[in-house]
C-alpha cells in the first residue's frame, strides 16, 4: 500500500474515531514527516517496505539534531498508533515500530500558580464589565475543573447542570466534573451578564462566547490570559497558560487530600499512569503534613 494512501486512510480513520481535528492534524504532519525521510533516504514508497531499523534511524537522526526526548517519544507514539491501525486492517503483516522503544526522558518537575498567584489572577477581573465578569468565570472554570482549552471553549449552556458539568472530552469521552459554589456563583454571575449582553442578540450557543457573540478561540483566551499574568507578575518561571492551569488543578487536589485514582477519572485520562507525574511537583514538606493528617493512629 503506497504510504501516502495509508496516511490518508488513517486520517478517514481517526475521524470517524471522533479525534480532534488538531489531534488528526498533528498526525498528519508527523506521519508526512516519516514518509518524507523514508522516500529521500531509502526510496521508499509503500507501507509494507517500512522495518524497525528504519524507524530506529529516523529516530537516531531527531536525536543527533538534538530534539528533546519528549518531542521524539511523541513521534514514536504517532508511528506506533498509524502502524497498529495499519496491521488492524491487514495491510501490513508486521509492525515495524513494536520493537522500538521510547527514549528515555529527563524528570522535569511541572511548575503551576501558587495559591496566592490564582487569587491574584482571579481579582484581576474584579470590574463589572462583560469581558471581566466572562474572563473571572473562564479562570474559575479551568482553575476548579481541569477541563482542557478546547472544552471549556467548546462548551455548550446544557452541559452545565447544578452539581456537575458534562464534559466531552477527548475521543468523544465523556466525565463528570464538580461545580463547587464558588464556581456556581461566579457562573451565575455571568450567565445574569451575558444574557443582559446579548438581549438583541443571536448569539452562537456556547457559554463562553467573545463580545461579538462568537465561541471563543485558543488565541483570545491565551491573548487576556498573558497580559493578565503579566500585570499581577506571575513567576516567570511559570509557563502562563490554561494548560498550567490543569496542572495546577491536578497539583492541589493531590495536595489536598485528592486520591489518584478520583483525580485521574476528573481529569479525563486513559490511564492513572499518566496522572502520576503530577506527584512529581508535590514537595517533601507536603507530604509529611499530608502524612501526619492520615495518621494511622491519630485516626483510629
Amino acid at each position: 500500500m503506497i504510504f501516502q494512501d495509508a496516511i490518508v486512510e488513517f486520517g478517514f480513520d481517526c475521524k470517524v474515531r471522533k479525534l480532534s481535528p488538531r489531534s488528526i492534524d498533528n498526525y498528519q504532519k508527523q506521519l508526512r514527516y516519516l514518509q518524507n525521510y523514508l522516500l529521500e533516504e531509502y526510496g521508499i514508497k509503500n507501507v509494507e517496505q517500512v522495518k524497525t531499523a528504519h524507524i530506529k534511524l529516523f529516530l537516531a537522526m531527531m536525536d543527533d539534531r538534538q530534539r528533546k526526548p519528549r518531542y521524539i517519544n511523541d513521534l514514536l507514539k504517532a508511528f506506533k498508533t498509524f502502524f497498529n491501525y495499519l496491521k488492524r486492517e491487514g495491510h501490513i503483516k508486521e509492525n515495524p515500530t513494536t520493537k522500538v522503544k521510547n527514549m528515555k526522558q529527563p524528570k522535569t518537575k511541572i511548575l503551576t500558580f501558587s495559591e496566592d498567584e490564582i487569587r491574584r489572577l482571579l481579582n484581576h477581573f474584579n470590574g463589572k464589565s462583560f469581558l471581566d465578569i466572562r474572563n473571572r468565570a473562564i479562570l474559575a472554570m479551568f482553575f476548579d475543573t481541569g477541563m482542557r482549552l478546547t472544552e471549556v471553549i467548546t462548551l455548550k449552556p446544557e452541559q452545565i447542570h447544578d452539581e456537575y458539568i458534562l464534559v466531552h472530552g477527548k475521543g468523544s469521552k465523556e466525565r463528570l466534573v464538580p461545580v463547587s459554589p464558588y464556581l456556581a456563583k461566579t457562573l451565575m454571575k455571568y450567565r445574569m451578564a451575558r444574557e443582559a449582553y446579548f438581549e438583541d442578540k443571536l448569539p452562537e450557543p456556547y457559554v463562553f462566547l467573545s463580545n461579538r457573540g462568537k465561541k471563543l478561540t485558543q488565541e483570545a483566551i491565551a491573548k487576556f490570559f498573558k497580559r493578565a499574568s503579566a500585570e499581577v507578575k506571575i513567576n516567570s518561571q511559570v509557563r502562563v497558560s490554561p494548560h498550567t492551569c490543569r496542572h495546577t488543578f491536578a497539583h492541589l487536589q493531590l495536595k489536598n487530600g485528592l486520591d489518584l485514582y478520583s483525580l485521574s477519572r476528573l481529569m479525563g485520562h486513559e490511564s492513572v499512569a499518566i496522572t502520576q507525574r503530577y506527584l512529581e511537583g508535590i514537595k517533601d514538606d507536603e507530604v509529611l503534613k499530608k502524612g501526619q493528617r492520615c495518621g494511622v493512629l491519630q485516626n483510629l
